[in-house]
């Protein structure tokens, strides 16, 4: 038992070093983009540089740059909801040995983040086409703040629907879903490439949030990161859920009104 409770700090404490450097990353990537600057656009608004390839970069270049950091910045905002599927995983695998715990833990971590390194992939070339339509056409340039209360509140409505409480229940969830846990690197990756898929159904409309709103800006990166670990740690997931819902759609709709 205290060799557990040692093993379950140690993995607490690495994590957390883990999240604050990737959070130092996050906030220095951050910085240097908005030092940058925007497009000012039809419409009122300015256009991130994130979507855009900087002087002498290729778009194969942009790219990999981009997914690095979304990688990092997805460690950063998902790691605290991770942690208790990490403490979960150990304990259902039993004793298998400080060293080959700590590397199959290591595994599931990887695999889940993988799942999130791919979103990133998708994410780049379709925000980078979205912003390159919004610079050739004027009009659809003007409708973007619109646009984005709109994806706001859908997403917040997203919250309180009972899809939103299955994948919760899923994440909550102590059961291996139907996954025998071997102590095995195999197991561990597919175990963690699971995790990854179902956490980012449970986290698509907060990730759309995010997105809409801008995925450089720390101060919503800061409320999407605390949204969606209140709602997996919260004794009542749903209720914290529905709370993150209602504010979303309300935030939704005064977008809408002020665009």
């Amino acid at each position: 038992m205290a060799s557990a409770r040692t093993s379950q700090r140690a993995l607490i404490g690495v994590t957390a070093l883990l999240f604050v450097g990737s959070a130092v990353a996050t906030i220095a990537w951050s910085t240097s983009m908005s030092a940058i600057g925007a497009m000012p656009m039809p419409g009122g608004w300015s256009m991130s540089m994130t979507w855009m390839r900087m002087s002498g970069q290729t778009w194969a270049g942009a790219a990999a740059s981009f997914v690095a950091m979304w990688t990092v910045m997805m460690i950063a905002m998902m790691l605290p909801s991770l942690v208790p599927m990490l403490i979960r995983y150990r304990r259902s695998v039993g004793d298998s040995g400080e060293a080959r715990l700590a590397m199959l833990t290591a595994v599931v971590a990887v695999g889940y983040f993988t799942v999130w390194s791919a979103l990133g992939v998708v994410v780049f070339p379709l925000g980078a086409a979205l912003a390159a339509a919004e610079l050739r056409l004027p009009v659809l340039a003007r409708v973007v703040p619109v646009a984005t209360g709109v994806v706001v509140m859908m997403a917040g409505a997203l919250q309180l629907t009972r899809w939103k409480a299955r994948h919760l229940e899923w994440d909550h969830d102590t059961r291996s879903h139907g996954c025998a846990m071997t102590a095995d690197a195999s197991t561990a990756w597919r175990h963690g490439l699971c995790l990854g898929v179902h956490c980012s159904y449970c986290c698509a409309g907060l990730t759309a949030s995010f997105l809409a709103l801008g995925a450089m800006d720390l101060r919503v990166t800061a409320v999407v990161t605390a949204a969606i670990t209140l709602e997996r740690l919260a004794p009542v997931s749903m209720r914290a859920a529905r709370a993150v819902g209602v504010l979303g759609v309300i935030t939704g709709a005064l977008l809408i009104a002020r665009g």
